[in-house]
């Protein structure tokens, strides 16, 4: 097996050289850096991850804590891309993921902070999950450096997509278009849904508009059925909505389908709105006005916050990174006169 002082001697440079300039250290210059990586390649030389653990207390290895609520696991169109994303900013910086262990069903299974030392994980991200959860709080509450996407602890940094600016903007374009009588379908209570029922509310508030009560319904994320049932009781109220706001463009489906049962036509006579800007919504016709969260930027800024606790924890600022996200106007939004 190729060891760095093999490396050294080829290049000229000292061991400590060549090791820095494998980990990417800024006190050595590009062109050693160049250097030293071509002929560590050429050579086929592999790091031993057990004896940098033993030198460094790291193993460069970084779990996720990911259980989505409605069961689709990593297919999940939102947090695929981030988590896809947050997977590469993670391995340009030299470090592999593991996904924790979530299945209740095994005996003797391990607690989520248990398997996170007993792998010995660098840090945790954590995504989707039930945050009330005695194990999840666990975790957030021990020395692990870790950090939550779209759910905010005081103690834990975080990275959100902007929900509230994401809401009011879909709200106002609506009511730009002329609509006074709008739904909304939400999902089940979290940081992100109170944020966006929040935002619905309080936009709408200084349209000088009231919102009925049961023009505000609850399913769970991706339940395309449960919407199903939820937008027929809106269609069947004396006064129905002129636009339904849907609670992710997945399940938004669900809604569209009942619709198009009662033989309604979208815009023409009923507008809808999703959430998520999968790309689904820009493959079928007509396409589905949305807003498309940033889940690129969401899983990179993940990365480059939690290694940054990992490798740099003195100067750790603890704090909630927003990323904004985009309206897509698309064609589900008809402009009616108000």
């Amino acid at each position: 097996m190729v060891s760095i002082k093999v490396i050294a001697a080829k290049c000229g440079v000292s061991v400590a050289t060549v090791s820095k300039a494998l980990n990417n250290h800024n006190d050595i210059g590009e062109e050693t850096k160049r250097r030293v990586k071509k002929a560590a390649k050429e050579m086929g030389y592999f790091p031993n991850s057990v004896a940098r653990a033993l030198k460094t207390n790291k193993t460069m290895n970084i779990g996720v804590l990911f259980v989505e609520e409605a069961h689709s696991g990593i297919t999940h169109n939102y947090f695929s891309y981030v988590l896809d994303s947050f997977k590469v900013a993670a391995e340009e910086k030299g470090y592999d993921i593991t996904f924790l262990n979530c299945n209740r069903k095994r005996a003797h299974r391990m607690t989520y902070l248990e398997h996170s030392k007993n792998r010995r994980f660098d840090g945790v991200v954590i995504a989707s999950i039930n945050f009330s959860d005695p194990e999840v709080l666990e975790l957030i509450a021990s020395d692990l450096p870790v950090i939550t996407i779209d759910y905010t602890f005081n103690n834990r940094s975080s990275v959100i997509s902007n929900n509230v600016k994401g809401m009011n903007d879909l709200v106002t374009y609506a009511y730009e278009m002329g609509h006074r009588k709008i739904a909304y379908i939400h999902g089940m209570p979290s940081s992100t849904t109170n944020a966006r029922v929040s935002s619905f509310y309080n936009t709408l508030e200084k349209f000088g508009i009231e919102v009925p009560e049961e023009y505000v319904r609850q399913v769970a994320y991706k339940d395309v059925e449960g919407t199903a049932i939820e937008t027929e009781n809106l269609l069947q109220l004396k006064e129905p909505p002129t636009c339904i706001f849907f609670q992710d463009d997945y399940a938004a489906y669900g809604g569209i389908n009942v619709i198009n049962n009662h033989n309604l036509q979208i815009p023409e006579d009923i507008s809808v709105a999703g959430y998520d800007g999968i790309a689904l919504a820009s493959l079928i016709e007509p396409n589905l006005t949305t807003i498309k969260q940033n889940s690129t930027e969401i899983g990179k800024r993940a990365a480059e916050k939690l290694i940054a606790q990992i490798e740099k924890p003195k100067s750790n600022i603890v704090e909630t990174i927003v990323v904004d996200s985009v309206l897509l106007k698309g064609h589900t939004i008809k402009k009616i006169d108000s």
